[in-house]
């Protein structure tokens, strides 16, 4: 059986790009789940980064307001490591949290060398927009996936995810 793509430019920034590139014979990728997995993925995102367009944040930093609003005070390294994200580039990332007044950082009270992240009340009013919106961009993946798949991928899911 051939399985034939129609590959959609990733333009940065732009993920309703409607230009369309050639169709490609991808063959046995089309049988690959990590394949099936990344081209998932990729459409999901594209969404869910449409979706908080209005609040200026990415998944990751949406993820990082999400984790501060249910443990504030956490430490940077708990956090990064919560989220599977590098220590690296969780700082930059926390930079920007906290250049646009979402975040902040205060010393840990129980570790001096270490600091404990707090949502600011700007942070808190932008990520109840973004827990509103988000809420609209999983209605859509739901509805996409039918009446019992969203329960059946996540538990597939948590199957390739356990070691």
């Amino acid at each position: 059986m051939t399985v034939r793509a129609q590959i959609k430019p990733r333009a940065k920034g732009d993920a309703a790009s409607d230009e369309l590139a050639e169709e490609i014979d991808i063959g046995p990728l089309s049988q690959m789940i990590g394949y099936a997995l990344r081209r998932a993925q990729i459409a999901v995102f594209d969404d869910f980064i449409a979706s908080l367009a209005e609040v200026n944040l990415r998944p990751a930093q949406f993820s990082v307001l999400l984790i501060l609003d249910r443990a504030p005070g956490s430490t940077q390294s708990a956090v990064a490591a919560a989220l599977g994200i590098k220590r690296a580039n969780f700082v930059a990332m926390l930079d920007e949290l906290e250049h646009r007044s979402l975040a902040e950082r205060k010393l840990s009270p129980s570790d001096k060398r270490s600091n404990a992240i707090f949502l600011t009340d700007h942070g808190r009013k932008t990520l109840a927009r973004a827990r509103a919106l988000a809420r609209e961009h999983e209605t859509r993946q739901i509805a996409r996936l039918g009446e019992n798949g969203p329960d059946l991928l996540l538990q597939l899911l948590g199957r390739l995810s356990s070691n």
